[in-house]
């Protein structure tokens, strides 16, 4: 693994925030207990909200890098052609019944899956259970574990694992040549 696997950036780049999107969309869908923590994520902050703890808080000023948005739109124009994901997205949903969207979810769920084990290596970023009574000491990666829920004090941190995590160990998107249009995510189709 890569010292860039390992020191991910708080503030993602593109391609990292489509595939977050991608899974907290299917985990919104699929896991009540996540999308309870999704709109808690999203409650106004108040003024009694504890300020930041020292393991939360920045450390140094960050430097951001550039990303090209090229890899991005590839990862886009694959989980279309094989999950149809830009189609089911773009689709307004609420005039379909239930039993609608789940069979289409299935295909775009298929079609995703296979887009994410065909070019991506993933792996927990806990090896833990989900559910399970963990601590985090001093000096935690705050890029790679988030806290959650009524944080205050400093570390160590004794809480429950609602989230496992997931981390890239490799990336095999194909080759593109100079001349394609990483912009064009899905041809216009023309049937004769």
């Amino acid at each position: 693994m890569s010292d860039t696997n390992q020191n991910l950036n708080p503030n993602p780049a593109l391609p990292s925030r489509i595939g977050l999107a991608i899974g907290a969309f299917f985990g919104t869908l699929f896991n009540a207990d996540y999308a309870g923590r999704i709109l808690r994520l999203r409650e106004p902050v108040t003024a009694a909200t504890p300020a930041p703890t020292p393991a939360t808080a920045p450390a140094a000023a960050v430097v951001l890098k550039q990303s090209g948005p090229e890899a991005a739109l590839q990862l886009l124009g694959l989980l279309q052609r094989d999950g149809r994901f830009i189609d089911f997205i773009e689709e307004d949903v609420a005039a379909y019944s239930d039993a609608e969207i789940g069979a289409a979810v299935r295909v775009v769920h298929a079609g995703c899956r296979k887009v994410l084990r065909e070019h991506f290596t993933l792996q927990p970023v806990r090896s833990e259970p989900e559910g399970s009574a963990i601590t985090l000491e001093a000096g935690f990666d705050a890029a790679a574990v988030r806290l959650t829920g009524n944080v205050v004090g400093q570390a160590p941190f004794r809480g429950s694992l609602s989230h496992r995590g997931w981390r890239v160990t490799e990336v095999r998107l194909p080759k593109l040549t100079e001349q394609h249009d990483a912009r064009i995510v899905a041809a216009a189709e023309v049937e004769l």
